[in-house]
């Protein structure tokens, strides 16, 4: 049986508990990845180290660029789950990269509050200045753009994310280009 779903093929894998020599073993995860899961690990009752999947995955996210299949893998190991409790984590929230991104992560959101004061239209302008569609990477490797959900600043629309780290408000279209002629001058 063959089949394109990731989910099903993760859930198809065999279990690697323990095993330090299985796909994604030590040479994804390095003695100090390694040190940093065992601090957040740390953080929980013994029977519930599958609570650190959140900051497992940040940690990853942060090494590499992104959390790839191998990642999901690794982390999974580590921490005693099935692949597919790992992977439904990595596909549920948006702030895990599932393939490499741009060195500026664009997250602009375009929910409800947010359209009705132009968060599509500051989408619409920034791709359109970057000449990519939503979801797209530069050809320089230097921007991603992608909508996102609510980012809980709706009076401060429209909004957006860089690299999931700081958000910005009232991004009128001046604003914008401001921003991405910064960003693009900082390489």
């Amino acid at each position: 049986m063959t089949t394109d779903d990731p989910k099903a093929a993760a859930s198809r894998r065999p279990s690697s508990e323990g095993s330090k020599e299985t796909m994604g073993g030590p040479s994804l995860l390095s003695e100090a990845i390694q040190q940093r899961f065992a601090r957040e690990v740390a953080k929980f009752p013994s029977d519930q180290k599958q609570s650190a999947v959140m900051a497992c995955l940040a940690i990853v996210q942060q090494e590499f660029g992104h959390v790839s299949q191998d990642s999901e893998l690794a982390v999974a190991d580590y921490l005693g789950m099935a692949p597919i409790a790992v992977h439904e984590v990595t596909t549920f929230y948006n702030m895990y990269n599932q393939q490499p991104l741009g060195k500026y992560k664009l997250n602009v959101c375009t929910n409800l509050p947010c359209q009705l004061r132009d968060g599509e239209a500051a989408l619409d302008h920034i791709c359109s200045r970057l000449g990519v569609e939503e979801g797209g990477t530069t050809p320089d490797g230097l921007f991603t753009v992608q909508k996102s959900e609510c980012l809980g600043a709706c009076a401060d629309a429209p909004v957006m994310l860089v690299n999931d780290r700081q958000m910005l408000s009232f991004m009128s279209n001046e604003r914008l280009d401001e921003l991405l002629t910064m960003l693009a001058n900082t390489k």
